[in-house]
């Protein structure tokens, strides 16, 4: 059975102005309404000649169809994800681990609180900071709920339609037409590239992830088999992508062989499942545990009232050395693989079921 298109409702040009100009809706603008009109105007044209990308370069000689007009904006990740893979690769480069605090709040948000995830990242930066040669870096997916123009866009599934469909770096962002702009990911895929050693510390949200770290690892897709080359399937074609994934897809692996460490803690249910989806969402990109010492979920304040949470974790000092624990055995991993002492523990064995 042939596949349908849903039927393409286009936004009005009405619903579309109502909504860009939703956004200066406080009176200090009132002075500036015929400017914004003018703006409006101007968005509401780009957006139904869809200029998703309207600065481009020539692709150049490295890439397959050298005279396609590459986004300026994927060319310029790509470049940073190139350096921070060769920062990666240089053995007299210092060791960086990048720590991920998964929780959506912060002091500048709503509750005006610290969370206790932060906290915990904070003890595991410590213990971190005095390894030799050691470089920490902590990436705070709160700030999407704190900054001004801080997104991280969700994943639009290219994979599902074929493997070379999905670039590497994601080149579904920036798409100026539809505002969709700052996306946090140009900036955290070097991160993670740079990275020997990756520490994800997160609160359990009903079960499962936070929302802003299940958009990073949605938008890591392209980092697990990603075309790094979209001149191949001429930027979104997908009969193109089709064809080469048919013809055999090397599945590149882009982020494999780092290290990882695991740290989920939850108030009621869940930590246990998040921590597993975790580690095997890791270990599915080619990631590998550090330890058993360095994968744990831990309940703060079992079923005891949330205003006390806080006092909760003080009082656990358990947990608190279990964390630094984890990042301790994530260091001496990463200390060990980069020596070559973990080689023997590790033999190169063909995948079995590739994708």
């Amino acid at each position: 059975m042939e596949p349908r298109k849903r039927e393409n409702k286009a936004l009005a040009e009405t619903e579309f102005k109502k909504r860009f100009e939703e956004q200066f809706k406080d009176p200090w603008f009132a002075p500036h309404r015929s400017a914004i009109k003018d703006l409006s105007d101007i968005a509401w044209k780009t957006q139904s000649e869809g200029r998703k990308s309207p600065i481009t370069q020539k692709a150049g000689d490295e890439f397959s169809n050298p005279n396609y007009d590459l986004s300026v904006d994927w060319y310029r990740t790509r470049q940073k994800i190139l350096e921070a893979q060769r920062i990666h690769s240089d053995p007299g480069s210092p060791t960086r681990v990048l720590i991920i605090a998964g929780s959506d709040r912060n002091d500048y948000t709503c509750p005006g609180e610290i969370s206790k995830t932060w906290r915990l990242t904070k003890m595991a930066e410590e213990v971190l900071r005095k390894e030799s040669n050691f470089q920490t870096e902590i990436l705070d997916l709160s700030l999407i709920s704190s900054e001004y123009g801080r997104h991280i866009h969700p994943c639009k599934g290219c994979v599902s339609t074929a493997m070379p469909l999905c670039h590497w770096p994601c080149s579904c962002y920036p798409n100026y037409s539809l505002g969709q702009v700052n996306d946090w990911m140009n900036e955290i895929y070097p991160m993670w590239v740079a990275a020997h050693g990756i520490m994800i510390i997160t609160p359990t949200y009903w079960y499962q992830a936070p929302s802003t770290l299940k958009l990073m690892m949605d938008r890591l897709v392209c980092a697990d088999g990603g075309n790094p080359d979209p001149t191949t399937t001429h930027g979104k074609d997908s009969k193109k992508a089709k064809d080469i994934e048919l013809q055999g897809w090397p599945y590149p692996r882009h982020l494999a062989g780092r290290f990882f460490s695991v740290v989920c803690h939850g108030d009621a249910e869940g930590p246990d499942t998040l921590r597993n989806n975790l580690t095997n969402w890791l270990k599915d990109m080619k990631l590998q545990p550090a330890s058993l010492q360095s994968d744990i979920s831990r309940y703060v304040g079992y079923y005891e009232p949330y205003a006390t949470s806080h006092e909760a974790l003080d009082k656990d000092i358990a947990f608190q050395k279990e964390v630094r624990n984890a990042a301790l055995s994530l260091a001496l991993t990463i200390k060990a693989a980069r020596s070559g002492k973990l080689d023997d523990l590790n033999p190169p064995l063909a995948e079995v079921r590739p994708k």
